[in-house]
C-alpha cells in the first residue's frame, strides 16, 4: 500500500530568518560599544574640551614690533626723528611655579631697541628695558596675585585673550599706562589669510610718573628737575584668534614725553611712534600656533563628538539588530509533525 503524506491544518512554516545567526556574545558586544560611543560623545564636548582649555605653563616665545618714529638721543641731546623702532618681547613660563601654584605663571622680559642698540648683547643698552611676571588663572585668563607677581595688574586681557573670544569689548591692561583700557570689538580681520577678531582703543595723555634729569631738557635750566613723565597712545589693535585668546596680530603707536613740573605741554619726546606692528614673521608665528591650537581644540569639541556620536547611533542600531535575529526560535514540535497516511 502506497503512503503518501499531506500537511497537517495545524502547520505553520518556520519562521526562522534567513542566513546564520550571529552569535549572541558578539551582538551583545557590537550593542555596548555603540551605547559606550553614545555616551562618550557629550563627554567630550562638555567635559574633555573645557578641561582642554587651559593657558599652556610651557610656553617660550617671541613677538617682535616694528616701525618707524622719534625718540630722545643721549649721545644727541635732543629728540631725532624717523628712525626705525623695534620691540621685541620674551615670554618663557615658569613651569616650576605654575605646577607648584595652578596658575600660569610667566615671565616677560620687553625691550625697545633703535638700530644703534641693535643687535642688543646687553638688553640694558636698549632704548628701554623692562622685566615682569604675569599670573593668570589658566582658565579664566583673569590676574592672580600670587608668586611674586610684578606689577600688580588687573583686567581681562594681557598678553592673550580669554579662551572662546566674544564679540564685545574687552578690558585691555596697559604696562606703560600702568592701568587698564577698553578695547572695543570692530568687527573680523585677516592675517597671512586667518581670520581673528579685531579689537581696538586709545590712550589719552596721561601723567604716568616723574624722573629726575637736567633742567635744560624741559626749559628749566640751573640744575636738576623732577620732569613728569607723560603716556598717550595714538591707537592700539588687537586681532585674537577667537577659539585660543591667541592674539595673532598687534599694533601700538606710543607716546612718551616729559614735562617741566606742572607744566600744560610736553617739553621733550623720549618716544613717539603713530604704529609699531607685529613683523610679517611674527604674524605668520602666531597665525600657526593659534591654527594649531584652534584645531586641537575644535576636535576635541566638535569634530570627535559628533564623528563619535555618529558611529555610536550606527554600532547600537547594528547590535539591536543583530541580537534581534540571534534571539532562539522554538522549533516545530512532534505534533505537528506531517501524519503519515494510507
Amino acid at each position: 500500500m502506497r503512503r503518501t503524506s499531506h500537511p497537517s491544518p495545524d502547520h505553520r512554516p518556520s519562521r526562522r530568518p534567513f542566513g546564520p545567526h550571529p552569535p549572541v556574545a558578539f551582538s551583545l558586544v557590537i550593542l555596548g560599544l555603540g551605547v559606550f560611543l553614545l555616551v562618550l560623545a557629550p563627554l567630550l564636548a562638555w567635559y574633555v574640551e573645557p578641561r582642554a582649555q587651559r593657558t599652556p605653563i610651557d610656553i617660550d616665545s617671541k613677538t617682535v614690533f616694528t616701525g618707524t618714529g622719534s625718540y630722545f638721543d643721549t649721545d644727541e641731546i635732543e629728540t631725532v626723528p624717523d628712525k626705525k623702532i623695534t620691540i621685541t618681547r620674551q615670554v618663557r613660563g615658569d613651569v616650576a611655579d605654575s605646577e607648584k601654584s595652578g596658575r600660569a605663571v610667566w615671565d616677560v622680559s620687553t625691550s625697545v631697541d633703535t638700530d644703534k642698540s641693535l643687535p642688543a648683547a646687553d638688553p640694558h643698552d636698549s632704548l628701554q628695558w623692562t622685566v615682569e611676571r604675569w599670573v593668570t588663572d589658566r582658565k579664566t585668563n583673569k590676574p592672580v596675585h600670587c608668586c611674586d607677581e610684578e606689577p600688580y595688574y588687573e583686567g581681562e586681557a594681557y598678553l592673550k585673550f580669554p579662551f572662546d573670544v566674544q564679540k564685545r569689548s574687552y578690558i585691555w591692561w596697559d604696562s606703560t599706562l600702568g592701568s587698564t583700557v577698553t578695547l572695543a570689538y570692530k568687527g573680523t580681520k585677516k592675517i597671512q589669510g586667518y581670520e581673528g577678531l579685531r579689537f581696538t582703543g586709545t590712550v589719552p595723555a596721561t601723567k604716568t610718573g616723574t624722573r629726575l634729569v637736567p633742567g635744560s631738557i624741559v626749559g628749566k635750566p640751573g640744575g636738576q628737575v623732577l620732569a613728569e613723565e607723560w603716556y598717550a597712545n595714538h591707537g592700539i589693535e588687537l586681532v585674537a584668534d577667537q577659539r585660543t585668546g591667541r592674539i595673532i596680530y598687534a599694533a601700538i603707536g606710543p607716546r612718551k614725553t616729559l614735562r617741566a613740573p606742572g607744566g600744560k605741554k610736553d617739553a621733550a619726546v623720549l618716544l613717539d611712534s603713530k604704529r609699531i606692528a607685529f613683523t610679517p614673521k611674527t604674524q605668520k608665528q602666531q597665525v600657526d600656533l593659534a591654527d594649531t591650537d584652534s584645531g586641537q581644540l575644535r576636535m576635541v569639541g566638535q569634530t570627535l563628538p559628533v564623528g563619535t556620536g555618529v558611529a555610536g547611533l550606527l554600532l547600537a542600531l547594528v547590535g539591536v539588530v543583530l541580537v534581534v535575529r540571534g534571539r532562539p526560535h522554538p522549533e516545530t514540535s512532534e505534533s505537528s509533525q506531517h501524519p503519515l497516511t494510507m
